[in-house]
């Protein structure tokens, strides 16, 4: 999966002094000498691309570090607690992980780290890897290499720097496709470095907030009326004192904390991201992420293959969908618990005969959530509230062909409602090992001919975008209540995993 360089083309390069590996028994010290590896040999690339951008001459020389990398070895098939999704291994053997962004990932290498050593009762080694770190991504999410940069370039970026290898940059180890070398180490983690760097590159184009910036517990929107009620909702609480949250983010990273209700000056990005970000921070990244992914399942694809690197402990989808039943009417809910895949992004990576589960942790949670803000339950939950199988479509406007092929389908399988972004999120979410719901609500009824009309419609947003909005914190304050090991389901992971979450 890394790209090796060999002892000869080490030698024909101006690297950092090697540091020798050492062994630690304590997480934290573990990641703290993660993190020292990791700054000097970003640091050591940026200082020498500033000299080359001043028009240094190079003399031909070539500059390269390497990502850290942490390392443990068993020769026990330890029995541990058969309740666990995560922090061990399933045989004897070596085991690494590159590591990016120590600082980013700090509470979250600390805990994986120290249920390996609990867990395996052995100590874990850092050293420096062989995977070069790419320039693009040591110079971090928030460089801009202004365009007269390159004036000054007397001979390629690439041939100097190292540049990111995406022969090798790929999902082969969370597919469980990865093949390793006979007698090589095994994979510790899901993600290797340039992958994730890749990913924390992306979310900050996409979203237009810095990785730091994102919550462990995520809600996904096809609407930006969802959006607007968010902000409400959190500009609210930071006016009130933060209920709980420290800060609200923004798009163009704007920082709205707890307590602040003077008006801030409009310092947001000059134009609008692909899929804007906003977050509700809290500590230790417990607090909520909203994404605006649009329409389709492409976009859905694109952002959780980025989302996930960042270990999220779940996420949901909130949006809108037509209802397939008479019975239905506007307004009402759908929680998905199984799903139609049509969308096709997907079918590469997770084929379509794989089934979906929906998971228990996250259902009840979600279905908990709406009687709590209705103020129905029971057998009454069920006038506004369907449970069933949700098709998802890559075809927006399936209804204008012939409806034979796909009514039937939709017939055959017993789906409630159709939409294009709940299937994919959901695979997703199974794919990467991250949990996953789906709550829905009906906008319109095209097999009946029920659709908004224009003062439909603006009634519908403004009272059900906001219940829907409230029932999604709700579900999600639920899960964040759970310690982690009870959220991540076993039925995620394959018969050979990675031990980090």
């Amino acid at each position: 999966m890394d790209t090796r360089i060999s002892q000869q083309n080490k030698s024909a390069v101006e690297t950092p002094p090697a540091i020798s590996p050492d062994s630690f028994s304590s997480a934290k010290d573990a990641v703290a000498a993660l993190q020292a590896i990791y700054k000097r040999n970003t640091s050591f690339l940026r200082d020498h691309f500033k000299s080359f951008g001043s028009g240094d001459a190079v003399g031909g020389k070539r500059y390269r570090a390497f990502y850290p990398q942490v390392r443990v070895t068993t020769s026990s098939f330890t029995h541990v607690d058969s309740r666990l999704s995560f922090g061990h291994v399933t045989a004897p053997g070596t085991y690494t992980a590159t590591i990016t962004r120590p600082g980013l990932f700090q509470p979250y290498l600390e805990q994986q780290l120290e249920l390996l050593i609990k867990n395996h009762d052995l100590e874990v080694v850092v050293e420096e890897s062989d995977t070069p770190i790419p320039l693009h991504f040591a110079l971090g999410e928030d460089a801009n290499v202004d365009a007269s940069f390159a004036n000054n370039l007397s001979v390629p970026l690439r041939d100097v720097f190292d540049a990111p290898d995406l022969n090798v940059t790929d999902d082969e180890i969370v597919n469980g496709t990865y093949d390793p070398d006979p007698g090589g180490p095994l994979p510790l983690a899901a993600f290797t470095a340039q992958r994730i760097d890749y990913s924390l590159a992306r979310l900050s184009h996409y979203t237009a907030t810095r990785a730091e910036h994102f919550q462990n517990f995520v809600l996904f929107t096809n609407y930006q009326f969802y959006v607007e009620e968010f902000c409400a909702f959190a500009k609210t609480l930071m006016a009130d004192g933060g209920g709980g949250y420290e800060a609200f983010v923004e798009p163009g990273n704007v920082i709205t904390c707890a307590g602040d209700i003077a008006p801030r000056p409009d310092v947001g990005p000059a134009r609008m991201p692909q899929m804007p970000a906003y977050h509700l921070k809290r500590d230790n990244h417990t607090g909520i992420t909203m994404i605006n992914i649009g329409v389709g399942p492409s976009n859905a694809k694109t952002i959780t293959d980025h989302v996930a690197v960042l270990r999220p402990h779940s996420w949901l989808m909130l949006g809108h969908c037509a209802g397939l039943r008479n019975s239905q009417q506007l307004g009402d809910y759908v929680l998905a618990h199984a799903y139609v895949r049509e969308d096709h992004v997907l079918d590469d990576d997770l084929p379509v005969w794989v089934p979906i589960p929906a998971l228990a942790e996250v259902q009840v949670a979600m279905q908990e959530a709406v009687a709590e803000v209705t103020g129905l339950e029971g057998y009454d939950l069920k006038r506004i509230m369907r449970t069933g199988t949700v098709a998802t479509i890559d075809n927006r406007n399936w209804e204008l062909r012939d409806q034979s092929g796909p009514v039937h389908r939709l017939s055959q399988s017993r789906a409630i409602a159709l939409d294009m972004e709940s299937a994919t999120i959901a695979a997703n979410g199974f794919r990467f090992r991250v949990p996953y719901g789906t709550l829905l609500c009906v906008s319109d009824k095209p097999l009946h001919g029920e659709l908004k009309l224009p003062g439909m419609a603006t009634d519908f947003y403004r009272t059900q975008v906001n219940q829907h909005l409230k029932i999604g914190i709700l579900a999600l304050e639920k899960l964040a209540a759970m310690p982690p090991e009870r959220l991540h389901s076993r039925k995620l992971r394959s018969f050979f995993e990675p031990a980090f979450q």
